[in-house]
């Protein structure tokens, strides 16, 4: 291993949903469990046991019942904010054991593990999955190497191979070239990490078919076909580090919250508080990453199912009078503009909002006058009385302080049948155990 590079392990939650529900939930281990999408229309993660019986990611519920009560497949809604509960306290273990971490996705975490002898990065990602494990009772797979995308690479061998399944670590340092080409070989091009769909159809056109035949691509034929984005796949695939760590993610650019609804609803007072609950949600987003938004769009639409005639969709963008994160104004043009874009007479099933054009709070353009709902006296109350808001939510759940207008018993809300309680943030939804 090349002293100048820091070796870095992929630490990736296995199953992640379902082991969330199995933490608080023993009687589902060894199980087949299936956890579903939104309105619980679709199939987001299955364990092991149920992927054995066939049963993919992405599938439609109404296809598999069949499968699903012969095998005695136990089934259960998304709780997100049980997953985002344990997904924090997975990353907090292991910033506690590694000095840097970068958050990659809900269950991902890239760790560098600089000053660590080579030859201890085996104890070392051991002791990483094994803390993990012991503290909150999620099972990882580690992948260690030289490189982002090799970790990848390496994580994968832990999760699939059983060469090292057992122990759910896979560390690359330690393997020769002609060994890491041998394990290259064995993966499919469309696997490799940030060669999308697309692309990966483009290069099997053209013969490159494995991990290993794509790095062995002239650099300037990568450049010219797949950009200099693909060029550092292929680099980051020879060892040769180009994708920089990102410890402070990029603010995003845009934000977008939509829900399908629990049930088709045909009244404006009904998509009115749906869209004033999304507008809510998106607001918080937006002050948590300090952002403020130029611009907002909003639309409705009908099953794309619906026979002719029944089927409507339509959207509407404006401009903000001045960029904001102030929960109250953004809901009243989202208002506004759901107004305008309103039929009567449709049976609607899906509503979402976006803002775009977000600029940091800090350079936020003030009212020309300086006075009035643009001037700094005005922002500044209504910025304290939002960090009043989120705080109360924070501490005593999501929605605790709401709008009016989001109403109290939102029967158009996701279809969310087999719910597992909110067992880490809810004091009346703790584990009880007799």
């Amino acid at each position: 291993m090349s002293p100048k590079y820091k070796p870095v392990a992929l630490v990736d939650c296995n199953n992640f949903y379902v082991s969330c529900e199995r933490v608080f939930n023993p009687a589902l281990l060894n199980r087949p469990v299936l956890v579903l999408s939104n309105n619980d229309g679709c199939v987001v993660a299955a364990s092991d046991e149920a992927k054995q019986l066939g049963i993919e990611r992405g599938v439609p519920v109404f296809e598999i019942r069949d499968l699903i009560k012969k095998h005695g497949v136990e089934v259960w809604s998304s709780n997100y904010t049980l997953y985002g509960s344990m997904s924090h306290r997975v990353m907090s273990t292991l910033e506690e054991m590694v000095p840097e971490i970068e958050r990659y996705s809900i269950d991902e975490a890239f760790c560098w593990l600089p000053g660590f002898d080579p030859a201890k990065l085996d104890k070392q990602a051991v002791k990483i999955r094994k803390t993990v494990g012991q503290y909150t009772g999620i099972p990882v797979s580690v992948g260690v190497s030289l490189t982002k995308t090799l970790a990848k690479v390496a994580n994968r061998q832990a999760k699939k191979n059983p060469e090292f399944k057992d122990a759910g670590v896979c560390n690359l340092t330690t393997f020769s070239q002609p060994e890491i080409d041998q394990l290259l070989s064995e993966v499919k091009v469309s696997d490799i990490w940030g060669i999308g769909r697309r692309r990966a159809e483009f290069l099997q056109q053209h013969g490159v078919f494995t991990a290993y035949e794509f790095k062995e691509m002239p650099d300037r034929w990568l450049q010219k076909n797949l950009t200099i984005t693909g060029l550092r796949t292929a680099w980051e695939l020879r060892g040769i580090p180009c994708i920089k760590p990102e410890f402070s993610p990029p603010a995003k650019k845009s934000i977008i919250t939509s829900r399908g609804f629990g049930r088709p609803i045909e009244s404006l007072e009904e998509l009115t508080e749906a869209v004033t609950a999304y507008v809510s949600r998106l607001a918080e987003k937006l002050r948590r990453q300090h952002s403020v938004a130029s611009r907002m769009e909003i639309f409705i639409h009908t099953s794309h199912f619906a026979r002719q005639g029944e089927r409507y969709a339509n959207a509407a963008r404006l401009r903000l009078p001045q960029p904001t994160s102030y929960t109250p104004e953004l809901v009243k043009h989202a208002r506004r503009a759901l107004e305008l874009i309103y039929r009567p007479g449709f049976q609607y099933q899906k509503a979402g909002v976006m803002v775009m054009d977000l600029v940091p709070e800090s350079a936020r353009q003030l009212n020309l006058w300086g006075e009035g709902e643009g001037g700094p006296e005005t922002i500044e109350r209504n910025r304290q009385l939002m960090v009043a808001v989120d705080g109360l939510n924070m501490q005593m759940g999501q929605s605790t302080v709401r709008l009016g207008p989001v109403g109290t018993k939102q029967t158009w809300g996701m279809r969310r049948e087999k719910l597992s309680n909110r067992y880490t943030t809810r004091w009346d939804e703790l584990l009880e155990v007799s």
